[in-house]
């Protein structure tokens, strides 16, 4: 019998394949996070393009744009989607985050269908560089087809959902819990290919313009609705 010291790689055997005491190798890009404490709890240092990645909020608005901050301004050359956002988006606090509103595609639709149908145009048009959908009840198989279709491009794809939905089952290869913490934010690692941590990561992020103005900004430009967002995605 051989060796465990002789025996192949997993991934060599197969990407998809690591050991449990090991983070696995990413099979797609990863986008770097910009916080290199949480970037080396990621399999593959960063945030992966192309998939399905859930961040489960405790309630919106505890600094989940402070977290994509460095990302979104990596992939800022393509449009960036804010799919069903709980607040109007606010141009001066985008601003200060490094994210021109001329950059930004702002999608509201009043029915969950169609939020859903959206999302999946988005991410099969590939004409964007990231996709951030907050959605507050999804089904298995709705996220099935949101992760197929992840998988036909590299978008960056994170759905936003309540930390009630943790319980639940999903396809995500990435699943991470936020809940504020005095300084920061702390994250949790509900899912992720690689070893169990129990322990959440507490990641520090510093006060922005988005708390300072987001109450006295002006909005961004009128959403576009989700049968008008073709014509975006093709321009």
């Amino acid at each position: 019998m051989p060796s465990l010291h002789s025996m192949p790689a997993p991934e060599a055997l197969h990407p998809s394949l690591w050991l449990a005491s090991q983070l696995a190798h990413s099979s797609t890009r990863c986008v770097d996070t910009g916080h290199p404490t949480l970037s080396a709890q990621l399999p593959g240092g960063g945030w992966p393009t192309g998939t399905l990645n859930e961040l489960l909020l405790l309630q919106p608005g505890i600094g989940e744009f402070r977290l994509l901050r460095p990302s979104l301004e990596a992939v800022a050359k393509r449009r960036i989607v804010l799919l069903q956002p709980p607040h109007a988006p606010q141009a001066l606090a985008l601003a200060a985050l490094g994210l021109k509103p001329s950059q930004l595609l702002w999608v509201r639709t009043s029915r969950s269908a169609d939020a859903l149908w959206a999302a999946e145009q988005i991410l099969r048009s590939g004409s964007c560089g990231a996709l951030l959908f907050w959605h507050s009840h999804a089904r298995g198989e709705a996220l099935r087809r949101l992760h197929l279709a992840a998988q036909s491009g590299e978008t960056l794809f994170f759905m936003l959902r309540p930390l009630a939905a943790s319980q639940d089952a999903s396809p995500a290869p990435l699943r991470l819990s936020l809940r504020p913490a005095p300084g920061g934010m702390e994250i949790g690692f509900v899912k992720r290919r690689g070893p169990q941590r129990d322990a959440p990561l507490f990641l520090p992020l510093t006060p922005s313009l988005l708390q300072r103005h987001a109450t006295v900004d002006r909005p961004a430009p009128a959403p576009a609705t989700a049968r008008g967002l073709l014509p975006e995605l093709v321009q």
